[in-house]
């Protein structure tokens, strides 16, 4: 490969990275092609882009990133590795749960400003909750006192209001 076209792909790939926000290295030299091509069909059903990169071009497109520390991950750049790159930081790691013990196995990845490493994160990442997800249960916990403030209200009214009927129709 020309030193050109290795320029073209560590800056098209750093930004990726950029574009992203979040990404997983994963290990799928055990998959067979027809594992491969379904691995490839759920990432695309997810909205996560899969890209088999060569290890020292990401490293180098991970080094011109000035804004983010990526040297933890560098370690797991071994061996074959395809990227898995998100918006949402816990699909892939969802999507990588439903394999279990078979290959593609989790080797790293940079999720919500943080890196994790090791196939032993995988149950972390797949309890981050996305921003939607977060927004949602805030709502959720605002809603929750409103609500019982006015069925408190509205059970309370129905009360007094028997209480008041019985009183007014009782014999003196």
């Amino acid at each position: 490969m020309k030193k050109e076209d290795k320029g073209v792909i560590i800056s098209q790939l750093a930004e990726t990275v950029k574009e992203f926000g979040h990404f997983y290295l994963v290990d799928v030299t055990a998959l067979n092609a027809e594992k491969t091509a379904q691995l490839r069909r759920k990432c695309f059903e997810a909205g996560i882009k899969l890209v088999v990169v060569k290890n020292s071009l990401l490293h180098k497109a991970l080094m011109s990133i000035e804004d983010v520390d990526f040297s933890p991950l560098f370690d797991s750049l071994k061996g074959t590795t395809a990227v898995m790159f998100t918006n949402v930081a816990n699909v892939p790691a969802k999507l990588l749960k439903e394999y279990k013990n078979e290959n593609p196995v989790l080797k790293a990845a940079y999720a919500e400003e943080g890196c994790y490493v090791g196939a032993d994160q995988l149950d972390a990442l797949a309890s981050i909750k996305s921003k939607n997800e977060v927004i949602a249960d805030i709502i959720a916990l605002l809603q929750s006192p409103a609500k019982n403030v006015i069925s408190a209200l509205q059970s309370g009214g129905n009360t007094i209001h028997g209480v008041l009927k019985t009183l007014g129709e009782r014999p003196e």
